[in-house]
């Protein structure tokens, strides 16, 4: 593993902003298995949990052979990451079978280990019956407005100008609109139009897995905490809560396009001991479930 010396770090330069969502995805490679890349903030001085793991993805399948689709992950968010400094994505090959292929990323910053990704990667199969989930009928997402509407414009402006949101289309589903199935007690839901805004590059599937990856991790973690405060987008107040993922876990299903329209259906079936657990499930506009995700995070009351 390449390791960066203290005379190399001070040359180390952020880039300029990203003209576009997978310029936020490239990573630049050092050696065979080590690779480098910048993370934009989520929260204030703290690198955004879903960039981390999309690029920490990619440097997974860019040692992964083509034909092999990714089609499970787990990672753990270790310490915050800092969006200022670059991120080594450092590739451990842990397994090369006639199937299936493991890989393991850690990305280390300033010397600390800030995640730690097992991804599995497989060659396609005949299934051997094909079933899944409905997908509840709801509201088209053209019917829906953007998740920023009620913003005020300036803060609109703002929030559009960041490279987390400029090249994203989020449009959330009324928790009383046509559709949505009935509440259950003690599991709070929301539902959520997303996709990238414009066109990805023909690349293949990697692409958009760690589209899926960084788009995951926006809304999930807040559908824990909905029996105590709104989520980022529709709150007007002040949080209450201090919320910060703790581990996060796909499964990649059926073939899909991040940059076309996925339905992003979320429920949190339990919170206690200060953390919360949320699952999610995509939809196409097909109504096929293309992934899943689950995701623990820490919840904490803020003072």
């Amino acid at each position: 593993m390449t390791d960066l010396t203290e005379q190399q770090r001070p040359t180390e330069q952020a880039p300029a902003p990203a003209a576009t969502f997978a310029d936020l995805l490239e990573i630049e490679q050092l050696d065979e298995n080590t690779f480098r890349g910048h993370c934009h903030a989520g929260a204030p001085m703290r690198a955004f949990g879903g960039h981390v793991a999309a690029q920490a993805l990619a440097a997974a399948g860019r040692t992964s052979p083509g034909q092999r689709a990714v089609h499970s992950l787990h990672g753990y968010f270790l310490l915050p990451g800092d969006p200022t400094r670059p991120i080594e994505y450092r590739v451990d090959r842990l397994r090369e079978g006639f199937t299936y292929t493991t890989r393991r990323v850690r990305a280390v910053q300033d010397r600390n280990e800030i995640f730690d990704l097992t991804v599995s990667f497989k060659l396609p199969e005949p299934a051997a019956g094909d079933r899944h989930r409905d997908m509840p009928p709801l509201p088209a997402p053209e019917t829906l407005p953007d998740a920023f509407a009620h913003w005020d414009e300036e803060l609109r402006a703002a929030i559009r100008r960041t490279d987390g949101f400029r090249d994203l289309d989020v449009r959330f589903v009324p928790p009383d609109a046509p559709g949505v199935p009935a509440d259950v007690p003690g599991m709070p839901q929301q539902f959520v139009w997303l996709r990238i805004a414009t066109p990805l590059p023909e690349t293949g599937p990697l692409l958009h897995a760690c589209a899926l990856a960084y788009l995951s991790d926006l809304t999930l973690a807040s559908t824990a905490g909905l029996h105590e405060q709104a989520n980022f987008f529709q709150r007007t107040e002040p949080p209450r809560l201090l919320m910060t993922s703790l581990d996060h876990a796909m499964w990649f299903h059926r073939p899909f396009r991040a940059d076309e329209w996925l339905l992003f259906a979320q429920r949190s079936p339990s919170a206690s001991d200060g953390r919360g657990l949320a699952l999610g499930e995509f939809y196409d506009r097909d109504g096929l479930l293309v992934a899943s995700a689950v995701q623990e995070a820490l919840i904490r009351r803020l003072r």
